[in-house]
Order: structure tokens, then sequence, then C-alpha cells
């Protein structure tokens, strides 16, 4: 009985099979120019519309109703006694200051890399923090040593009795192109530390063993490999000089005037905007065709 209720039982039902489940709905890519539309605004806004402002008064004269243009403004920028010096001034500084920066730049970068002493990499440490320094503080520095009533002075004055110190070169030209080399030298060095830390020491090994010696090592074998660094460190201090404000500022040299300062001078003292935007406009196209260069230059450094 139990084996004929066994074979009459109801087999069981088949599993069920799973539902099946809704399919996710898609989500729509972005396309590419979605992603590029934000920081472009922020550009056009932030930058490329007060820029084209300044273009637009630059071709405005203030004896032109509104919407007139004219290159009366450049005309009369470009005769002016006042914008020549200024270029010239700002361009010999910038030179100048770029070739302090390279000769200064390359002798400590030397030392530090090659010359081992207590402290190096300290030093070396200290030159990307110096980098972050703003400019008025290294000529806030040098007013306190070599100022009208700095230490200097003072220390001369206690000494001799004098009724003032010698040194008076910081309000010269002079004084600018001194704070200007002991600032942006760094921006030198460290491309040069980096292209150091990359040169291989065998070869400085063999020209030694053969019988060069160090100064001849630093000219066959140590310069060629330091040119593209000492390139792009150089277009770099370029740039940066030429369109440099708190050093002229903060130094009160006489008779000093730059780009820069003449842009002040022109928008803020004397209220004459279109010169003003004529020099800034001016000042734009040197320092966009100097950075072109430092791109490339800078490109072919692999820095």
């Amino acid at each position: 009985m139990a084996s004929t209720a066994t074979l009459h039982r109801k087999p069981p039902d088949p599993p069920s099979a799973p539902s099946a489940t809704p399919a996710a709905p898609r989500r729509t890519a972005l396309p590419t120019w979605a992603w590029a539309l934000p920081p472009v605004l922020v550009l056009a806004l932030g930058f490329l519309y007060p820029l084209a402002l300044v273009v637009r008064q630059s071709f405005t004269p203030e004896s032109l109703d509104e919407g007139g243009a004219s290159l009366a403004p450049y005309a009369e920028v470009f005769a002016s006694a006042a914008f020549r010096e200024a270029l010239t001034t700002t361009v010999w500084l910038a030179v100048g200051a770029t070739v302090g920066c390279l000769v200064l730049g390359f002798a400590l970068a030397l030392v530090i890399a090659f010359v081992p002493f207590p402290g190096g990499k300290a030093v070396a440490r200290f030159i990307d923090v110096f980098l972050s320094f703003p400019s008025f503080l290294i000529t806030l520095a040098l007013l306190f040593i070599y100022g009208s009533v700095g230490m200097a002075n003072g220390a001369w004055t206690g000494v001799t009795g004098a009724a003032e110190g010698p040194f008076h070169f910081l309000t010269t030209p002079w004084g600018v192109l001194l704070a200007e080399i002991t600032y942006f030298t760094p921006f030198v060095m460290r491309p040069l530390l980096a292209a150091f830390s990359q040169l291989d020491t065998a070869q400085l090994e063999v020209a030694s063993s053969l019988g060069a010696g160090p100064l001849r090592i630093v000219r066959r074998v140590i310069l060629p490999e330091a040119l593209p660094a000492l390139a792009a460190g150089g277009s770099l201090v370029l740039v940066l000089c030429l369109n440099e404000f708190g050093i002229v500022l903060f130094t009160g040299a006489k008779g000093v005037t730059t780009l820069p300062t003449l842009v002040y001078s022109k928008a803020i003292l004397e209220s004459d905007y279109p010169a003003a935007c004529v020099v800034a406009v001016v000042n734009v196209v040197l320092s966009v065709g100097l950075y072109s260069l430092y791109r490339v230059v800078s490109r072919r450094a692999g820095a």
C-alpha cells in the first residue's frame, strides 16, 4: 500500500522561472561641449570680457561720443616722452634682471648641487618656499637693511657720527634692479636644480679622471646640459620682470617709471583711462609674446 501511494502521489510543481527584472533606464551622456562650457564661461566673464573692455577703451578717446573708435589714443601715447621712457626703462630693467638672475642663479645652483656642505638639502627646500613669497616682502627687507633709516646707514652714522649714511641706491634704478635680482633668482635656480639632479655623474667622474679642472668641467659638461633649464628659467623671469609692479612701488625709486606704474599713474592719478588702456594693451602684447617664447622653450627643455 505504501508503494502504491507513492506511485500515485502528485509530482511537485516545477520551480517557477524568475521574473525578468525591468531594464535600467539608460543615462544619456553629456556632449563634450557641455563639459567645456562652465570653465569657458568663467574664463570669458572673469578675464576675456574685462580685457575686451580695456581694448575697446583704448580705441575710444574721451573727446568722442560713446561708441566711437579712433587710433588717436595710440598716436598720442606713442608720441609722448613718458611712454617711451617707461618702455625703455621696463625693457632694460627686465633684461638686466634676467641676466643677473641667470648668472647668480647658475652659480648658486652649482654650489648647492655639486658642493657638499651641511644644510644643503635644507637650502634647496627653502628655494621652493621662497617662490611663494610676495615680491614686496623682499623689497621691504632690503629697505630695512639699506634704506635711508635702515641698519646699514644706522651703523654708519653710529660709527662715524655723520648726519646720514652713504647707502641711498634703493631709490635709484639700480636699487630696483637689485631687488628684482634678489627676488627672481630662485625662479632660475629651481629648473637648474632639477636639471642637475638628472645629470649623469659618471660624465663628471670621467672628465675629472682625464685631468679636466672644475671650470672646464662646468663649461664642457655641465653648462650644455643646463642650457634648456637656463633658457626656460630666463624666459619666465623676463616675463615676470616685465610686469613687476610691487618692487618698483615699494622701493620708491625716483624717476623710475615702468609700464605697469605708468598704467597706475594714468588711470588712478590722472584719470586718463584711454591712455592707461593703451599702455595696458602694449604691456599685454609684450607679455603674451614673451610668454609664448617661454612655453616654446619650456616644451623643448621638458620643463
